[in-house]
This record gives structure tokens, sequence and C-alpha cells, in this order.
């Protein structure tokens, strides 16, 4: 899959700060892989390997498009629809934060490195295991590759929790959070990858095949990766215009949150909702879990369910975005979640406005970490007002820009946890909407 020369990889690690890298979560997996990045979230689910299946929807139902074949879903009243999502747990003491995401080199550099790393270390595996001298050492070979990936596993559990715990505890910054988080994605998905060549060295070699334990834990995996992980490292590459991020955190728990690309993008970790020890849970169990959690949802499309053992996961495409979650057997419940909407339909806000100084200004607000758009019209004529700038400011803090209206008159950014006001300036004019409340978050059924 990816003997490097050496060579490359010095060129690869020369090179990856621009554009033209793609890395670990930049791109797409293979099509007959089993792993999915959740960059392909709005453009295709991942197809099954080995034991592992599926049911309901067909392997492209991850298109939020309408599939060949299939009818499209009846327009849906916007006003009356609930996105549900996870968040920290109701009553845990959580850090709330928002920082701003750009180009880093220094970090950008690090993911290269690590990546490239990681494809030398796949490759020499490979190289060892097609020579080996009689088909037993093969298949011994193979097993014990499989057993460091599994404990390489459980080693990026308790990274990722250390990060989690740190970040909550003020230990870690917004930013070191982050890029802890996309290492451990990036090295997730390493690992996945070398389990692919690994099933193929198993299927190639006389009177063996792949045990099942693999298919789990290549499921297993793809937890560690996420949409926003995704986006905060081509962002560090400067593939993607800088970004503010929402960061929340609790003891074994953290929400991701941001605004790419005309979409809303979060993802949600919860380690209290995850039995790792948990027995297996079927296709059909699993379907039936994040339906009853995420009813509303669940209406707009079939789920698609894949998985093996006592992970699976689940992804509804529907017509404002895509659902992914996974459900852990022994606990029967969503511990990671996923989510992409349409920041042109999404349906989870409330209007505030206020006017002034020829102003008309409104504001969606949102739950925390949720899409916040002001929209500036003219007061008189109802004409976007383009080009004026906006300001932020959450509590007793200082006034931050947010950016400056475009064409239509509109502005996004994130919604804190707290009451913030809205200012609009447009020298000498200026119109405030101060004391606004963000809206509860519509957790999940069973996690209010």
């Amino acid at each position: 899959m990816r003997a490097l020369p050496i060579a490359v990889v010095a060129v690869l690690l020369l090179v990856a700060p621009v554009a033209s890298v793609a890395a670990p979560g930049a791109a797409s997996p293979p099509a007959e892989s089993v792993s999915s990045t959740d960059s392909t979230l709005s453009a295709g689910s991942a197809s099954s390997t080995g034991s592992a299946s599926s049911t309901g929807s067909t392997p492209s139902a991850g298109s939020a498009s309408p599939v060949a074949g299939q009818t499209s879903t009846p327009q849906i009243d916007r006003a009356n629809l609930t996105l549900r999502t996870l968040s920290t747990p109701s009553g845990a003491e959580t850090r709330v934060s928002t920082y701003t995401r750009g180009p880093d080199l220094g970090s950008s550099l690090g993911f290269a490195t690590a990546d490239a790393d990681a494809a030398v270390e796949t490759a020499a595996v490979v190289r060892r295991i097609e020579r080996a001298e009689s088909t037993v050492e093969r298949q011994q070979q193979i097993l014990a590759e499989i057993n460091r990936v599994e404990r390489a596993e459980v080693a990026l559990n308790s990274q990722q929790a250390n990060a989690f715990t740190a970040h909550a505890a003020g230990e870690l910054s917004d930013r070191e959070l982050v890029d802890e988080l996309v290492r451990v994605s990036a090295t997730a998905r390493e690992y996945d990858e070398r389990l692919d060549e690994l099933d193929a060295l198993a299927e190639a070699t006389d009177g063996f095949s792949s045990p099942g334990r693999l298919d789990e834990l290549q499921v297993a995996l793809q937890v560690y990766e996420g949409p926003v992980r995704d986006t905060a490292l081509a962002t560090a590459r400067g593939q993607s215009p800088p970004t503010d991020m929402y960061v929340a955190s609790s003891q074994g728990a953290v929400v991701l949150a941001t605004v790419t690309d005309g979409e809303y993008v979060r993802e949600v970790f919860r380690t209290d909702r995850w039995d790792r020890g948990g027995g297996p849970i079927s296709n059909d169990l699993a379907i039936e879990v994040t339906e009853a959690a995420y009813p509303e949802t669940a209406s707009l499309r079939e789920p698609d369910a894949f998985g093996a053992g006592a992970v699976q996961r689940i992804t509804i495409p529907h017509e404002f975005g895509t659902l992914r979650t996974f459900v852990s057997g022994g606990t029967e419940q969503v511990f990671v979640e996923h989510q992409r909407i349409d920041l042109a339909a999404f349906p989870d806000s409330e209007p505030v406005s206020e006017s002034g100084d020829g102003f008309n200004v409104t504001v969606e607000r949102t739950y925390p970490g949720g899409p916040v758009t002001v929209t500036v019209l003219d007061d008189e004529t109802g004409d976007p007002v383009p080009n004026v700038t906006v300001t932020k400011s959450v509590g007793d803090g200082d006034s931050q820009a947010i950016g400056t209206t475009d064409a239509a008159g509109v502005v996004r950014t994130l919604s804190p946890a707290e009451t913030y006001r809205i200012t609009v300036v447009d020298e000498p004019r200026v119109v405030v909407g101060g004391d606004i409340e963000p809206l509860p978050t519509p957790r999940p059924i069973g996690d209010e």
C-alpha cells in the first residue's frame, strides 16, 4: 500500500506544509477499505470488508443527495425540526472557549513527520512479513502485528482521554488539545491502513485468513477520527482558511465545532458512554439506539449501519447534512457523534432583532457551539448592508471582531455558552444587540 522509499519520505517532509500534500484525515480512503474518514460524511459511506456487515441503505447512502433508485424525502417543515446533538455530560464541570485556528508551520511539520514515520513503519512491517521463510512464520508475524496494533489502540485511548482531562483542568490550551487530537486521529488512521495491509497478506497466505478481531479493531480505530479534526489539520497546513473553533471539555468528554465550506461541523466524544469491555452489538440494535436518541434526524432518511463486535457505526444522510454515530456494546449508547449541517438550512435557531442608526440587525441565536448568523439590513429599504464590521463580546469581556458582512449582509460566528453582545459598526453608526442568551442544547433522548 504505502511502501515509500526513504528519498520519497524526505520529500514529503519538506513539502507537507503546502496544499499539495494530502495527509491522513485530508484524503478519502479507497472505496474497498473498511475505513471511512469523517471528511467523507457528506460524500459517501464506507463499504464493508471481512465479517463486518451493513443494513439499511445502500453503500452510497453516506451521500446527502438522493441515491439512484430512491425517492427524495418530502420537504420538511424546518420550523418544527430539531437536530439533536451530544454535549459534555449534564452537570459536569466544563471548560468552554473559542479560539482562531490558522496556518501553523510548527504543527504542520510535526504532523507530516509523524505521518511519514508511520508510513515507513507500515512499509517495513509488510516487507518483513513478505520475506518470511515459511507459511507458519508468516502467519505468526501477521498475528503478532495485529496484536501490536491492538495494544497501540489501547494506548491511543489513554492518550486521548488524558488530553480531555488536561484541557478541562486548564493544563492544555485549546490549540494544544486540538493538535493532540489531530495526532491521535492520524495515528489511528495509519493503524487502520496497516490492518488493511495485514488483511491482504493474510488472504494471500495459504491455509490462513484474517481473524475476526481485525474487523472489530478497524471499526474501533475509526472512533478517533472526526470532521473537526480534519478541518484543523487542513487549516494548519494552509489548505483551508483560518476559522474559529469551539472547544468544550470535561472529565472524559470533548466537544469540537466549527464552520467550514458552508457547513456547521461538530464532533463529540463521550468516554462515559463507551464500555470498552462490552459485548458485541448488532447492526439492528445500534440502529434502534440511534433512532431512539435522534428521532427527528432518523425520520429524515433510513440509517446505514456498519460495524463489528462491540462498536457499530451508524450514518444518516439527510437533506440538511449528515449524522454519524458510534454505538457501544455494553452501554448500548451513542458515545461518538459527528454532524455536518448545511448553514443555509440550520434548523435549531431563534432570531432576536435590534434596530437603530439606520440598521436592522437580526441574530439567529443557537445553542453553545452552534452557528450564529448575523444579518444586517438597511432599516428603511430592507436591503442587505455589506462591508460593515460586526463584533462579539462574551460576558464582561472586550469586543472582538468576527468579520465584515458579505453581499447578503451576513456574517457568522459560533455561539458562546453564556450571555453575549453583538455590535454592528459603520462609523459613525453603531447598533448593539445586548444580553443575547444561547439556547439550550437539544440533547439526544436519554441524555437530557
